[in-house]
């Protein structure tokens, strides 16, 4: 049995107002931002389920026993307030489980949790992905600032690796290519930093309760990661080696 990953954000919509003299007219457009990690994913023999940000605030689970049901879960570019605000939480006022809390307790008892870095990850623009001080920030190997920790770098820079040895690393050699930004976020005492940007870390690792959690600082896809990245051959290789280890004893048992 394939290790399952669920892969929560990744959509948005876009609305442009187009003005032609007198007359103008509005046009909307969906896109999605996960189709490299997918690939990258499937192609390696992991089943990934893809739970889009418009659909995420209804469809994520409100039960920890379907939470079990996945491997890993993948948090990428989605804030809080999506998982905090469900419709009878917003349009009905009643009460329903927290699902940071839910996701904590899924990690606690041996599940993996991802979260990948962008606009509406970690804190994000502006502050408003609003994972700080919350459960999702107990679990990651990270600290997270309380402002908008975004650091763009429209001249690109590539990551070096600091723990080659390290098991997500094996097998992915030679120079990284550049990115183009990531999220700003401080290792824990106990987190181990196997990749870092400058300064910054870009990978971490660690564990909560009987489960693994890892922090991927930038993009999965552009624009922070961009088509030299994603077509670059340890793109492929790196990622399924992240979502392997953080599924942990659960991709020892899916490969029985």
């Amino acid at each position: 049995m394939a290790i399952k990953a669920l892969l929560v954000g990744e959509s948005w919509v876009s609305s442009s107002t187009h003005l032609k003299g007198f007359d103008f007219f509005v046009s909307t457009h969906y896109a999605t931002g996960g189709d490299f990690l997918i690939g990258a994913l499937s192609s390696g023999g992991i089943e990934v389920v893809h739970l889009p940000s418009h659909e995420a605030a209804r469809a994520f689970p409100l039960q920890l026993s379907k939470l079990e049901q996945y491997d890993a879960i993948i948090l990428s570019d989605i804030g809080a307030n999506t998982l905090l605000l469900p419709p009878e939480v917003f349009l009905e006022g009643k009460r329903v489980p927290n699902r940071l809390e839910l996701i904590k307790e899924y990690v606690r008892n041996g599940g993996g949790l991802i979260m990948a870095g962008g606009y509406l990850s970690f804190q994000g623009i502006y502050g408003s992905a609003r994972y700080h001080r919350t459960p999702i920030e107990e679990v990651l190997p990270v600290t997270l600032l309380p402002v908008d920790d975004r650091v763009e770098k429209p001249e690109g820079i590539n990551p070096k690796a600091k723990k080659a040895e390290h098991t997500i690393l094996q097998g992915v050699v030679g120079d990284w290519p550049y990115l183009l930004g990531f999220n700003e976020v401080i290792p824990k005492e106990e987190g181990e930093v196997l990749v870092a940007v400058g300064e910054n870390p870009l990978l971490v690792t660690g564990s909560f309760g009987k489960g693994r959690s890892v922090a991927w600082t930038s993009d999965v896809g552009p624009h922070w990661c961009p088509k030299e990245f994603v077509e670059w051959p340890g793109y492929t290789r790196l990622w399924r080696q992240i979502v392997t280890w953080a599924a942990g004893e659960r991709s020892v048992r899916g490969e029985k």
